[in-house]
């Protein structure tokens, strides 16, 4: 496939207006929702928001290359625009962005289509490419500019597949004893420096193989060999052997997102962000050949120094958050599919009483002895594998297991978790010294057998006494909470669900709700009510506020306000977040206040939701369904006036 065929000539931009990056993003949105290429811009500005947040896709030299990978997009489509006076994208070499190049992929974009762009990222690296295209003046010039360098760039790769080949049958011929590595190794093969790389992004799309040319190109002009792993979006290519990270002199993590460390274990090992493998592959090239990085070492993914000393490590408050959303995001599956089918049985109780087979089904399978048996075994589990890596993930899901059999709860099952993760990390320190020839013993007989004792011992002695307690008294205590004491906490949590529409906060609150949803053994879901409902409240304020006060928002924005009436109605709360990037203060404080109303109202109302997702579509479940849409309507209504009268007119905003 050509690069042309995802650059269509109708979506290119030759004068892009913009002079901010808000309006740049909007400008090149606009044109793709013009095309019929995405189906809710909303949607994609969010998910190209969220890529912003990891990094600035302004890579520097002039480009900039923002981009998501959604279910928002109907084609695969790269829009070229060009800025002749340039404008400030946050680049990381803090110089203006002349180029741009908006990728939108589809969730389930081929594998054609992700190797065409991975080609179109690996053309950027070429500066006199670039300069190429500043002198464009049409579309068609572009596309004919990519045409021409596509097929030289498919002519040099046939060439190198030729030589290689060559080179194989050569040393086939020469029955060389030298076992050749899958992959390319580039740069001076007379070389003795030989370093290992692994380049990665979130999305995968075009930062990955970006990093991956410029190491490659940088080290061919050093004269050092490279091989290079990418992680993009078709998974690990061209995987590092155990044999090529033995030889190599040192690693380069150029990453954004995790990969597989374990098997860099004592290996001199460079940990810096995917734009550091563009912008600095020489410094890294070079420090990596000299050793000069902190040794790594398998203990929960942290480095160290020869003497022990941490190396760039984050800190503990970070660390725990890192280490808590692990294991939440891999239990939540469980809790949203087993909490609604719970909810469902319950209407189906209501409607057909407890023997109805249907009812007795969904209980099966959704309750005790079905997902919700699971919740605190995998919640416990991989927090410990975030801290400890695989070893931790058994003594940590035997061990949130002990404490759902104990009635220790959530509560046990979060000690469990974070007891297993660093009894792993002790037993690698306590086991260091043993003779290497025994290596291969520790994962698959010393860590899982020790570690399992230790937990185990641990839990049943310590954690699940303390912790069955605990939980206990807070169960109770939340059950017997004065009318007053309940609105305050359920202003608080709805409140809390707003700060940061799907950050730490809003997690927290939500972790909150589950944890007393998943412990109190009715399911009722007092809590439940107050974070769905402060969650629901900010996408459908926009939506309100874009309605009813249409001078203070640009078209595109009133447009885009619509569809978050469909996302604030199912509880999703993200879809206020490119609104509150544009315009936080205004934003989040209207939403805040409206959410907080909202949570409020259901614990002053005793209103119960017994699902843990879903928005309106789980309402009629509650026990009071028309007061749990009223107090929704009334925070958005709230929220939706604040910021309706407080935002400018979008010609006043500065």
């Amino acid at each position: 496939m050509r690069i042309t065929d995802l650059m269509i000539q109708e979506t290119m931009i030759m004068d892009l207006q913009a002079t901010t990056k808000d309006e740049a993003i909007d400008e090149l949105i606009a044109s793709l929702n013009k095309s019929g290429r995405i189906n809710d811009p909303v949607l994609f500005k969010e998910m190209i928001y969220k890529r912003e947040a990891e990094s600035s896709t302004g890579i520097g030299g002039g480009i900039a290359m923002p981009h998501a990978k959604t279910s928002a997009v109907n084609e695969p489509t790269v829009v070229f625009a060009k800025s002749r006076k340039g404008l400030d994208f946050a680049a990381l070499d803090d110089e203006p962005a002349h180029i741009f190049f908006m990728i939108a992929a589809p969730e389930g974009a081929g594998n054609t289509h992700l190797r065409t762009l991975a080609a179109l990222s690996r053309l950027l690296i070429d500066s006199d490419f670039i300069a190429q295209l500043m002198s464009t003046d049409t579309p068609a010039e572009v596309s004919a500019l990519f045409d021409a360098k596509q097929e030289e760039a498919a002519k040099q790769e046939a060439a190198k597949e030729k030589a290689k080949a060559e080179k194989a049958a050569k040393a086939a011929s020469e029955a060389s004893s030298t076992t050749q590595a899958p992959g390319v190794i580039v740069g001076n093969e007379n070389s003795e420096d030989f370093v290992v790389a692994v380049t990665a992004c979130p999305t995968g799309i075009a930062h990955t193989f970006m990093a991956e040319d410029a190491l490659k190109k940088k080290a061919q002009e050093m004269g050092i060999n490279i091989r290079v792993e990418t992680n993009g979006s078709e998974g690990a290519q061209n995987v590092l052997t155990p044999d090529e990270i033995a030889r190599a002199k040192g690693v380069i993590v150029a990453a954004d997102k995790n990969v597989e460390m374990a098997r860099f274990d004592g290996k001199p090992v460079l940990q810096r962000p995917v734009s550091d493998g563009i912008r600095k592959s020489e410094e890294l090239i070079r420090k990596a050949v000299n050793g000069d990085a902190p040794i790594y070492r398998s203990q929960g993914g942290s480095s160290v120094k020869e003497d022990g000393s941490s190396a760039g490590k984050m800190s503990v408050g970070s660390k725990i958050y890192k280490d808590l959303m692990n294991g939440i995001s891999h239990m939540l599956p469980f809790v949203v599919g087993g909490g609604i089918l719970l909810a469902i049985s319950f209407l189906i109780e209501q409607l057909a009483g407890e023997d109805n087979p249907l009812f007795q089904l969904l209980q099966t399978i959704g309750g005790g002895t079905g997902a919700f048996h699971f919740l605190i075994p995998v919640l416990a589990g991989f927090i410990a594998m975030s801290i400890g890596d695989r070893p931790a993930l058994m003594p940590g899901m035997v061990g949130g297991l002990m404490a759902v059999n104990s009635n220790a709860g959530f509560l046990g099952g979060l000690a469990a978790g974070f007891l297993a993760g660093y009894v792993v990390i002790g037993l690698r320190k306590l086991f260091k010294g043993l003779p290497k020839a025994i290596d291969g013993l520790k994962p698959i007989l010393l860590y899982p057998v020790f570690g399992l004792l230790i937990v185990g011992a641990i839990s049943y002695y310590i954690f699940d006494p303390i912790f069955g307690s605990l939980n206990t008294w807070l169960v109770d205590a939340l059950g017997n909470l004065g009318t007053g004491n309940a609105v305050l906490l359920g202003l608080l949590l709805g409140g809390m669900m707003s700060i940061d529409m799907g950050g730490p906060f809003n997690k927290a609150a939500y972790t909150f709700a589950i944890g007393v949803f998943t412990s109190s053994g009715n399911t009722d879901g007092a809590w439940m009510a107050a974070v769905m409902a402060g969650g629901m409240v900010p996408p459908l304020a926009i939506a309100l506020a874009s309605t009813f006060f249409k001078s203070k928002f640009t078209e595109q924005e009133r447009k885009s306000g619509l569809t978050n009436y469909v996302l604030g109605l199912s509880f999703i709360t993200e879809g206020a977040i490119p609104f509150a990037a544009a315009d936080p203060l205004r934003v989040l404080t209207s939403c805040i206040i409206g959410s907080a109303v909202a949570g409020g109202l259901t614990q002053l109302w005793s209103i119960n939701v017994p699902a843990p997702h879903g928005g309106i579509f789980v309402a009629a479940l509650a026990n009071h369904a028309m007061l749990f849409l009223l107090a929704v309507a009334i925070g958005a209504v709230i929220s939706g006036l604040i910021l309706g009268l407080w935002k400018k007119s979008p010609t006043l905003v500065k």
